[in-house]
């Protein structure tokens, strides 16, 4: 089942603002420092990132999921984006109508 994995937020100092967003929401810093998990070990986590647009990560955990959460995301209006994608990239990445990008992720990959 689809589910907002993730909050990737653009800010100008993950440091600076790990210690203001794990204050204000009670999270605690993983393994890597910009990743804030929440109390409960549930999603959504937060992500800190100097180079990213904020967005959200949608999770899905299988490849078959994957593909057939972005038809269905397609179906509803959503469109693909030209985008670089790595080798063996675990997500794609949509637009949703007016725009907003946003990262169907498989969690299995």
């Amino acid at each position: 089942m689809i589910r907002i994995g993730a909050i990737v937020l653009n800010v100008p100092d993950t440091g600076r603002a790990a210690v203001f967003w794990s204050a204000a929401l009670g999270y605690r810093q993983g393994s890597n420092p910009d990743f804030l998990l929440p109390p409960d070990g549930a999603t959504p986590r937060l992500h800190l990132d100097r180079g990213d647009r904020t967005h959200l990560d949608l999770w899905v955990d299988s490849a078959a999921e994957q593909q057939a959460e972005v038809q269905r995301l397609l179906d509803l209006g959503a469109e693909r984006v030209a985008w670089d994608y790595p080798e063996g990239a675990d997500f794609v990445v949509l637009a949703a109508p007016g725009g907003t990008l946003f990262c169907i992720i498989d969690t299995s990959a």
